[in-house]
């Protein structure tokens, strides 16, 4: 019996290949399929606070910007839970992070070309068969079994890892990375002395969580970043025209030492807090303050150089701070690094590693319409910080790069895509000469 080949097959079912699953269901000439290990559709479960809002509007949903009239938008899924009028009223254009992983979950629900409890092991090129062969383990009715796919074209979305700094990484106690905050929350709670290192949105989401009870379980909180500051998101909107394709191609286009210097400058644009947030952690602190001063530490241009078990219950942190070059320590019970993420090459990659492209550091070398194959087969979702810039990991971009995605594996415009619009130009006007050194005159010896 000749073996079916799917079109293509995309590893990982996150939001941003869940949203290319709905945008290609609807398309009869591809055939695809997507795995993921997991046994359901569960977005970022350890974060799920109950106030945490996303920090894109809803438009920028699974499907409406590339196709505003598909079934799977979030304006439907509201119409079909019955509250489409209660949004209405709210007027709040930010979802609940909790809300969108349920709008997720029932798109999940009603699409049949996702596979999960499905583990990807190998991935493999067969030359007879001209397609790649996807070695996996399923579970199923409580047992595992090895299965083979094939495919044409591969998808890869199986998502950065959580990074934790080397000199933590052999800690023992109570260490978490924030991804794995929520099931530990109880836990924290019980120590004398809390510090959580970062300042991005999710750093400040759990200070301003443990903020709350610190009274109630009276424990020390502690909030260091490297940072020089709590720094807000920025979101004005000739910032957000930078969250477009006309940004994407002239970033592409630039130097690699360039991307690199300036990434490092637009934290800003990706990495910063919710202003209202900010505010409100203020707020909170002025109210808790009253009634004398709160046991809570918040330092900046704090950068954590090295981590050791003193006791089986306390953890030496050490500190530099960055702009007077002085050193300090901080003892703590419990640590929580909300220090970002990062994104290992999958190992189950190795086996076609030669087909792949790779950049001088070791990563992918990621065309522009996201390939990083010699053979234009092979596609990545969010692990394109490094070509494409800060919209890489950004949800109102992942209908774009899904479109631009489906395109290429169509062979067709299936979806039309915008390139220009942004009203400010970022690159140099057409025909414009580079600039010449400036003229300096020698120094004439009398």
């Amino acid at each position: 019996m000749p073996k079916p080949i799917y079109d293509f097959i995309a590893v990982g079912i996150g939001p941003f290949n869940l949203g290319l699953a709905a945008l290609s269901q609807a398309i009869p000439k591809l055939n695809g399929l997507f795995v993921d290990a997991n046994a359901r559709f569960d977005w970022h479960p350890g974060m799920m606070l109950p106030d945490a809002q996303l920090q894109t509007p809803f438009l920028a949903d699974l499907v409406t910007l590339a196709d505003p009239t598909s079934r799977y938008s979030f304006l439907n899924y509201l119409k079909q839970q019955g509250r489409i009028y209660r949004f209405y009223i709210r007027e709040n254009f930010f979802l609940l992070r909790k809300e969108y992983n349920q709008y997720c979950q029932w798109v999940s629900q009603q699409l049949d070309n996702l596979q999960f409890n499905t583990q990807v092991d190998a991935i493999r090129y067969d030359a007879q068969l001209c397609c790649y062969e996807v070695q996996a383990t399923v579970r199923e009715d409580g047992a595992t079994r090895p299965r083979l796919y094939y495919a044409k074209k591969l998808v890869l979305g199986t998502g950065p890892k959580p990074y934790l700094p080397a000199c933590c990484q052999h800690l023992t106690g109570q260490v978490l990375h924030s991804s794995d905050y929520l099931p530990q929350k109880r836990q924290l709670q019980h120590c004398d002395a809390i510090t959580l290192i970062g300042s991005g949105q999710s750093a400040a989401e759990i200070f301003y969580d443990l903020l709350q009870d610190s009274d109630n379980y009276g424990y020390q909180l502690n909030w260091l970043t490297r940072s020089p500051r709590f720094f807000p998101l920025e979101y004005s909107k000739l910032t957000l025209e930078m969250t477009s394709p006309d940004y994407v191609d002239y970033f592409y286009q630039l130097a690699t030492n360039s991307k690199q210097r300036l990434l490092s400058q637009q934290q800003g644009l990706y990495k910063g807090i919710n202003t209202e947030l900010i505010n409100a952690i203020f707020d909170l602190l002025y109210r808790k303050n009253l009634d004398g001063k709160a046991a809570v530490t918040l330092l900046t241009n704090a950068e954590l150089v090295a981590a050791h078990n003193r006791q089986p219950d306390l953890i030496q942190l050490t500190f530099n701070q960055r702009q007077q070059q002085q050193g300090f320590s901080l003892n703590t019970q419990a640590l929580v690094l909300a220090t970002g993420f990062h994104y290992p090459i999958p190992g189950y990659l190795q086996p076609i590693r030669q087909r792949l492209k790779f950049d001088a550091e070791g990563r992918f070398d990621v065309s522009r319409h996201y390939g990083i194959s010699q053979y234009q087969d092979v596609f990545v979702q969010n692990a394109e910080l490094h070509s494409h810039g800060f919209v890489a990991a950004d949800l109102g971009m992942a209908c774009y790069r899904n479109a631009v995605i489906i395109n290429q594996l169509a062979g067709a415009e299936i979806y039309p895509l915008e390139t220009r619009i942004a009203f400010q130009q970022f690159a140099a006007p057409a025909g414009s000469a580079p600039v010449q050194p400036a003229f300096k005159p020698q120094r004439v010896l009398a």
